[in-house]
C-alpha cells in the first residue's frame, strides 16, 4: 500500500520501494514484482492496481471479498518470476502477526506458508520495544509459520553495537532462533521513501536564506513524495502559517478534487494565493498542476464523488478525469537545455486554453510539456525536481544532496551475506 509508485518501462506501475529492490538486484522493474498495489484515495478506500494496471477502486472490506481472485494474481506473479530466477526475495507488508487478517492474508505469512518459504523476522530497534516485538511475534505464530522461521535480525541500531550483545543473547534464548545480525543505522544513506509516513509530523523551521525558502503542501492523499527528496530544508504545511516563502509546492495526490476541497476547508487556498501575491513562485506537480488550472471535471467518478471543482485559476488549463491512467518514463530537457529522466503517473487529460505558452520542459521529439508562467509552474513530470540542475534553473539551489543508497548499503551489509546464505539458501 503506497502512493509512491513508478512506471515500468514495459508498461504498468509498481511501488517505488519494489523498484528500488529491483534496481538493487540489477533488474528492470516489472509488474510481477508488485502484483497488487493499493493506492489510498479516501479514508476507507483504495485504487487497486493489479499487475501494473488500474482494476477498480474499493473500500477495504470489499477488497477482502475478492481474496480468492487476488490469490490467483499473486501466485501467477510468483510463478512467472520463479520460472526465470533462482532466488526470489518476498517482502512482507504490515505486521507478521495480524491475527484478525490471518484468514485473508495475501502479503505476509499466508504467502510464505503457501510457498513453504523460509523467512526472516526483522525488528526495528529505533522504534523501541524490540524485545516485546520479537518475542511476542514468535509467541503468536502458528506451528507451520514457526517451522519456516529461520532467524531474526535487529535493524537500525545506533552507536556501539557491542552494547546490545546481552540483548541479542536474551532474544536468541527466548526465541530459540539465531540472530542474523544487529544492523547499524546507516547514516548518510538515502533510500526513496516508501510512502508519506516519512513526512515530518509538523512544520520545521525554515533554515534557508531569503530567496530559497520552500514550503510543500501536505495533502491528505499526497502521492510521490519522492519528488522532494532534495528539498531537505523545506517546511511541510497543513495549515496557514505566519511566514513568507519564496517557493510553494503543490504535490501530486490520489484524489485531486477532494484534496482541493481540503485545501479550501483549511483556508490554504487563500494562504497560497497571498504568498503568490507577495512574490512566491508556485509549482504544481501532477494533481497540484491540475489544481492550479481553471477547473477539474470527474464526470465518471474516477477519483471523487464530486463531479466538478473550480481550480485556483492561476494557469490556463482544464482537466477531465478519465478511466485510463498515463504511466510512462520519459526523457526531457529544460528550456535551458539540460537533459534528464522523469516519469508520468496520472489520471486525467489536461487541455490548454492558450496555445502559445512557455513549456516546463521539452520531451523527446520536441513535444512541449507543462507550463511556465510568471512565478508559476505546472508539470506532470515526477522526478524532475529530483534533479539539482532542474531546481537550479527554477531558482532553487541545493548543496547538501542525500547520498546514494544501494551502493552504500551493500558495503554496510556485505559482512552478513555469508550468514544469510547459510540460514536461507
Amino acid at each position: 500500500m503506497s502512493n509512491n509508485s513508478y512506471p515500468c518501462r514495459a508498461g504498468g506501475e509498481i511501488g517505488r520501494a519494489q523498484v528500488a529492490q529491483a534496481w538493487a538486484c540489477g533488474l528492470e522493474p516489472e509488474p510481477a514484482m508488485n502484483p497488487i498495489l493499493l493506492k489510498p484515495n479516501s479514508d476507507g478506500g483504495s485504487q487497486v492496481v493489479l499487475k501494473g494496471k488500474v482494476w477498480k477502486t474499493l473500500p477495504a472490506r470489499e477488497y477482502y471479498e475478492h481474496s480468492d481472485m487476488l490469490w490467483e494474481v499473486v501466485m501467477d506473479a510468483y510463478q512467472s518470476l520463479a520460472s526465470r530466477f533462482d532466488v526470489i526475495i518476498v517482502e512482507g507488508a504490515g505486521s507478521v502477526a495480524e491475527l484478525n487478517l490471518r484468514r485473508v492474508d495475501l502479503v505476509n505469512l499466508g504467502l510464505a506458508t503457501r510457498l513453504g518459504a523460509p523467512w526472516l523476522l526483522v525488528g526495528d530497534i529505533e522504534r523501541g520495544g524490540i524485545f516485546a516485538s520479537v518475542i511476542g511475534t514468535v509467541e503468536l505464530l502458528q506451528a507451520k509459520e514457526r517451522s519456516l522461521l529461520r532467524a531474526f535480525a535487529v535493524n537500525k541500531f545506533r552507536g556501539d553495537r557491542s552494547l546490545f550483545d546481552e540483548g541479542r543473547e536474551i532474544l536468541e534464548q527466548r526465541t530459540a532462533l539465531p540472530c542474523l545480525g544487529v544492523f547499524p543505522y546507516a547514516h548518510g544513506v538515502h533510500l526513496d521513501d516508501e510512502d508519506s509516513l516519512s513526512i515530518p509530523a509538523g512544520p520545521a523551521p525554515a533554515a534557508c536564506p531569503v530567496g530559497q525558502r520552500c514550503a510543500i503542501i501536505h495533502f491528505p492523499r499526497i502521492s510521490n513524495t519522492t519528488d522532494f527528496r532534495l528539498l531537505t530544508k523545506a517546511t511541510w504545511i497543513t495549515q496557514p502559517v505566519d511566514q513568507d516563502f519564496d517557493f510553494i509546492f503543490l504535490p501530486g495526490t490520489k484524489n485531486t478534487i477532494d484534496d482541493l476541497a481540503w485545501l479550501r476547508s483549511e483556508r490554504l487556498d487563500d494562504w497560497v494565493l497571498a504568498q503568490y501575491q507577495r512574490g512566491a513562485t508556485l509549482i504544481g506537480i501532477c494533481g497540484g498542476f491540475q489544481m492550479l488550472g481553471q477547473c477539474i471535471d470527474d464526470p465518471l467518478g474516477v477519483e471523487s464523488s464530486r463531479q466538478r471543482a473550480a481550480g485556483l485559476g492561476l494557469l490556463p488549463v482544464r482537466t477531465t478525469m478519465t478511466p485510463e491512467k498515463t504511466t510512462r518514463v520519459v526523457q526531457a530537457r529544460t528550456p535551458g537545455g539540460h537533459a534528464y529522466s522523469a516519469y508520468e503517473i496520472h489520471m486525467g487529460e489536461t487541455s490548454f486554453d492558450v496555445a502559445d505558452s512557455s513549456p516546463f520542459a521539452y520531451l523527446e521529439g520536441g513535444t512541449r510539456e507543462g507550463l511556465r508562467g510568471e512565478r508559476i509552474i505546472g508539470t506532470y513530470l515526477h522526478g524532475a525536481l529530483e534533479d539539482a540542475t532542474v531546481l537550479a534553473e527554477i531558482g532553487i539551489i541545493v548543496d547538501d544532496q542525500p547520498a546514494g543508497g544501494l551502493e552504500a548499503l551493500a558495503e554496510w551489509f556485505a559482512p552478513f551475506g555469508r550468514r544469510f546464505e547459510e540460514l536461507f539458501l
